[in-house]
């Protein structure tokens, strides 16, 4: 009896010791397939030399706003290493989320009222799904409200909404956040916990960082091979 008591207990604290394991655990070396995706077809950036980074989000996301301030700091940290955008998706049909984003966005306020607009909606309860409520936020966080509303209600703004959509449907985007990296791949918070089990959304959002800089690392490499390889390619076309 006490051999099979010593013997369920053995196997408990290896159990635990599992669970350690996975909680401990960091996505050090992304799988592709497992930690992120890769584009069947790659959609052209317009970085340059640097690498473009796309948050596909959307202020009614709670998890879009957990991101965010990590998200902000990681974008600080990258500096001149990447060109990073932010897309406002289209679910649910909160038109008006995304036009405050794309008028901010226009503006070049986006950055500094990033913040405020989730706090607006997860702390203050403005839901933002109306003009009129977007119109109340305006006016509380004091921007110019004649301003704003000359942008929000302008031609530009519906055109950057119809490309806006587009973009959701090359990158093939079904949930948010999503983030894609050089317009070939793709993750997420979730993803890049896969092989850890069940952890925290703040454990999710910083693994999501780590891809992140796995991913950028990986594009800038690829960017720095391929450089050489144009210019020889050239040389002897020459």
């Amino acid at each position: 009896m006490r051999r099979f008591t010593q013997a369920i207990y053995a196997v408990f604290l290896l159990g635990l010791g599992l669970v350690s394991a996975g909680a401990g655990a960091s996505p050090a070396m992304p799988q592709s397939g497992v930690e992120y995706r890769v584009l069947g077809r790659p959609q052209p950036t317009e970085a340059g030399k640097k690498v473009e980074v796309i948050e596909f989000f959307g202020y009614f996301c709670p998890h879009c706003n957990a991101l965010e301030p990590l998200i902000a700091e990681w974008v600080k940290k990258q500096g001149d290493n990447i060109v990073f955008k932010r897309v406002h998706v289209n679910f649910h049909n909160l038109v008006q989320q995304q036009k405050l984003y794309l008028t901010l966005e226009a503006m070049g306020k986006a950055d500094e009222y990033q913040i405020k607009a989730f706090n607006a909606l997860h702390v203050e309860r403005n839901r933002l799904q109306s003009d009129a409520e977007v119109m109340s936020f305006v006016a509380k966080s004091g921007l110019d409200k004649q301003k704003f509303t000359d942008v929000y209600n302008s031609f530009a703004i519906q055109s950057k909404l119809n490309r806006t959509n587009q973009l959701l449907e090359s990158y093939q985007v079904d949930s948010v956040p999503m983030v894609a990296v050089d317009g070939r791949f793709l993750t997420s918070p979730v993803e890049s916990v896969r092989t850890m089990g069940r952890v925290s959304e703040e454990t999710q959002n910083r693994s999501l960082l780590q891809v992140l800089d796995f991913l950028v690392s990986k594009a800038q490499k690829e960017k720095a091979g391929a450089a050489p390889a144009a210019a020889a390619d050239s040389g002897k076309k020459k």
